[in-house]
């Protein structure tokens, strides 16, 4: 360092100088004091010179070492070119950065591998009828929070009990209230796409009506509600209740507006779930893959078959699945469209029907042109040439064009927080009593409860008879009835023109079951038999088919034909479920066996009470 500033004070001219050392060790210090030490003055660090002006100092080659740049402040030349090159260097690697870039986006393009970023999959529209709160009632005696079979089913019980009742329903839908069985059924029916479009379809009878309860004009516009004498029901259409005030019965809207009440109900229902694996995925696969639920839902895939899709895959083997991949594989024949349904259960409708009965169903299923791949789970999600790419858990890869999933649904209780009401933390939904009370004039019915059965204990139902049956007795308890939950709601489902069953209590394939099935005879009589007893014993191990007969033995053999017949579930050798096959009509019949509570010796003799040998 030394060296290096007396090399420097050397070449300016200063002639022979003493070094006197600044309070650092800085070399630029160093410099400084070396500059200002032709001072008289005898502090060289705080002086100025008195030199007489030198020439500009140029840096010249000597044999001795070249000094730092730092003391050559006038030779801007060499910073300027590092600038240069810097700047250059940095330009060149941004230019083949981006053009490296370009080239791997072009070649994953080519191979039709997503990017990252896709067009976001649009949102259900939601319109809000009244457009503004101020012309929401601010008092009402009835407030129904919920705009589905539940809320209207509990309307309908309001005005039998009072008929000047003044009732508020507060849905986050849209449209009206709605059914929605035939959304995966009987809309997908229609010969007549058109009248699909327009949401009507053919009843059992032939007849044809409208997917809403009632039409517009049966409804009275909020404004005027609270000022009509003979009552009435009015919709207030894409709106949210996000609190509910149970002690100062005050229900508050996304916006803070207020509405007080008298009694309440809630019936906000259930929202479909979706699986990690999608939730996961980048826009361009979400944006093809359908929850299906609602109206919008039917009226988004229904639009899709009709353009251009050519494979579809559904994933779930419950009731929606089921009835969906059915349905689709029928309506979408005719356009070209392939159908594939995936789910983990060995058969179709596992959790629900014994082994022997899945395995015929699923065959039925196979026949109505659909592609089923059970024991399988979808595992990741890729996308290949405008396409879906499932990888599944058995190994197997299926390419769809759009993915409907139906695996269950979860209760909308987002209230209960904010509410300070109870969830049932095993079933979920809010936890009422038998009367489906959740609090001092506040009820609950339909899917997102949890209530008491008197017969069966706590359960949670997720079917339309349900929703219809609670919010019916939760009408009858907010006009002071003060029943309980006793009437035993049932279920049905419509897989094709083979299969159609409708089923009442506690229908679960873990339990045992008991079926008897009408079979002819060359005789020409008839006979019934029971096909299984499809239970669990202590070790874990299927037991083996019992059989029983009412006229000679017959043993279920495999490919055996169940077309018609009555499947038991017992519990402690007592039936709590029944589902009866191919067999209608005859559900009051069912509800009495079950109301009986009785243990059976022979089910054959129960089963004669069916008449399963009757068209």
């Amino acid at each position: 360092m030394l060296r290096n500033i007396r090399y420097v004070a050397h070449i300016a001219g200063i002639g022979p100088w003493k070094l006197q050392r600044c309070p650092t060790h800085d070399f630029q210090k160093y410099r400084l004091c070396l500059t200002t030490f032709r001072s008289n003055s005898t502090d060289p660090c705080k002086q100025t010179p008195k030199c007489p002006p030198q020439k500009p100092v140029e840096c010249r080659d000597t044999k001795k070492p070249v000094p730092p740049k730092e003391v050559c402040p006038k030779d801007d030349g060499s910073k300027k070119k590092y600038t240069r090159q810097l700047i250059g260097g940095l330009l060149f690697a941004a230019i083949s950065l981006f053009t490296l870039y370009h080239f791997l986006q072009q070649k994953q393009q080519d191979k039709g591998d997503v990017v990252r970023k896709g067009k976001k999959r649009k949102t259900k529209p939601i319109v809000k009828s009244p457009a503004d709160s101020k012309d929401i009632p601010k008092c009402v005696p009835y407030l129904l929070i919920g705009g589905g079979t539940a809320a209207f089913s509990a309307f309908r019980s309001i005005k039998s009990s009072d008929p000047t009742a003044k009732v508020l329903i507060v849905s986050n839908e849209s449209c009206y209230p709605y059914m929605r069985p035939p959304l995966s059924k009987e809309l997908w029916f229609n010969e007549d796409d058109e009248a699909s479009k327009k949401l009507l379809f053919k009843q059992w009878n032939g007849t044809e009506r409208s997917l809403f309860y009632e039409p517009e004009d049966f409804y009275v516009d909020c404004k005027c509600l609270m000022e009509q004498a003979n009552g009435g029901v009015a919709v207030a259409r894409g709106w949210n209740v996000k609190k509910v005030d149970v002690t100062e019965k005050i229900a508050y809207l996304e916006d803070g507006h207020e509405i007080r009440f008298k009694k309440c109900l809630i019936a906000t229902g259930a929202s479909p779930k979706n699986l990690p694996v999608f939730e996961k995925a980048n826009d361009l696969i979400q944006e093809k893959v359908t929850l299906f639920r609602d109206v919008y839902d039917f009226e988004e895939l229904h639009a899709i078959v009709h353009k251009g899709v050519k494979n579809i895959a559904v994933i779930g083997g419950g009731f929606l699945g089921t009835e969906l991949a059915c349905a689709l594989a029928r309506h979408g024949c005719k356009e070209g469209v392939k159908v594939q349904q995936i789910f983990p259960e060995s058969g179709t409708l596992g959790k629900i029907l014994p082994e022997y009965l899945s395995q015929w169903t699923m065959n039925k299923v196979k026949a109505e042109g659909v592609n089923v791949i059970p024991n399988a789970e979808v595992k990741e999600v890729d996308a290949d040439k405008g396409q879906v790419v499932l990888k599944l858990s058995n190994g197997q890869s299926v390419q769809a064009d759009h993915i409907v999933v139906a695996v269950g649904v979860k209760p909308n209780t987002e209230l209960a927080g904010p509410s300070g009401l109870e969830v049932d933390e095993k079933l979920g939904g809010f936890l009422v009593n038998a009367e489906l009370v959740a609090r001092s004039n506040v009820w609950a019915a339909g899917d997102c409860t949890c209530f008491y059965d008197v017969k069966f204990g706590r359960r949670r139902v997720e079917h339309h008879d349900h929703a219809v049956v609670s919010g019916r007795l939760a009408g009858e308890n907010m006009t002071g009835a003060g029943k309980h939950y006793w009437h035993q709601s049932m279920f049905w489902s419509d897989l094709g023109p083979d299969v159609g069953f409708e089923a009442i209590g506690i229908v679960d394939s873990q339990l045992p079951t008991v079926g008897v099935y009408a079979k002819p005879c060359d005789d020409s009589t008839s006979e019934a038999k029971i096909s299984a007893i499809d239970a669990k014993n202590k070790g874990g191990e299927d037991k083996m088919p019992v059989p029983a007969t009412v006229s000679a033995p017959s043993a279920p053999k495999k490919g055996e034909n169940y077309e018609k017949g009555v499947i038991f579930y017992l519990r402690d050798e007592t039936v709590v479920g029944i589902v009866l096959w191919n067999v209608f009509n005859r559900m009051s019949t069912a509800r009495q066996v079950l109301k009986d509570e009785s243990k059976y010796d022979d089910l054959n003799e129960v089963a004669k009470l069916f008449n399963i040998h009757e068209d």
